[in-house]
């Protein structure tokens, strides 16, 4: 059986999503990130990403690492790659044109907007007052991010999906990382096509399980 570390308020969401998807049965071991706890390496400490047992697994500290069989496997996009190659259509590449685009979109998702979505993220609080600096940097990603966000845009408008005109792991992949800067509204509203696949996209019936399976665990 698929074996998947990582607590869920990780981006193991993201493999967690995509075995609800496929109906493919898994094993969760829920590794917490080690700076949500006050003294990781503390006698008694949950298992965490400075555990012994779990730097066997990932010398990096991070993550979500999957056990499928032999094959030890970390970074998030990679394992939910791995997942959807081997398990097919739908959700995985028809041919290898597909393959290629679905690596596309992931990777472009990674490096084009995951950095300042996360910026958005960890620094815009809805209905907060925000120091100066936060707002500052909410405003200063959410620039960076027009110019990515509109090829996105354009993409879905003409496309309604990143690949072969379904839902596909490159949805997936995209949605998760679009979703760090989803609260943004003054982002996200200018750009119709993308906020209302990202909203299909949640609310797929295995989005909806895994999102109520990471609302109840611990913050």
């Amino acid at each position: 059986m698929l074996t998947v570390y990582g607590v869920t308020r990780s981006r193991a969401s993201r493999i967690i999503w995509l075995c609800h998807e496929l109906g493919l049965p898994f094993k969760q071991v829920p590794v917490i990130q080690a700076y949500r706890l006050e003294d990781a390496g503390a006698p008694g400490a949950p298992l965490n990403t400075r555990s012994e047992s779990f730097l066997k697994l990932s010398p990096a500290g991070a993550v979500p690492v999957i056990q499928d069989g032999d094959l030890v496997l970390s970074e998030s996009l990679a394992c939910t790659l791995h997942l959807a190659r081997k398990h097919g259509q739908p959700f995985g590449p028809a041919d290898m044109v597909e393959d290629a685009l679905m690596l596309q979109w992931s990777f472009y998702a990674a490096t084009m907007i995951e950095p300042d979505a996360l910026a958005i993220l960890f620094n815009h609080r809805p209905g907060q007052a925000q120091p100066g600096a936060a707002q500052a940097a909410v405003g200063h990603a959410a620039e960076r991010l027009v110019r990515p966000l509109a090829v996105l845009d354009a993409h879905l408008a003409r496309h309604g999906h990143l690949v072969g005109g379904r839902f596909t792991v490159a949805d997936l992949n995209v949605a998760e990382i679009l979703r760090y800067a989803q609260g943004y509204g003054a982002l996200i509203e200018q750009f119709p096509a993308a906020q209302a696949w990202l909203d299909d996209c949640q609310a797929r019936p295995a989005f909806q399980k895994m999102w109520q399976e990471r609302l109840a665990e611990p913050e």
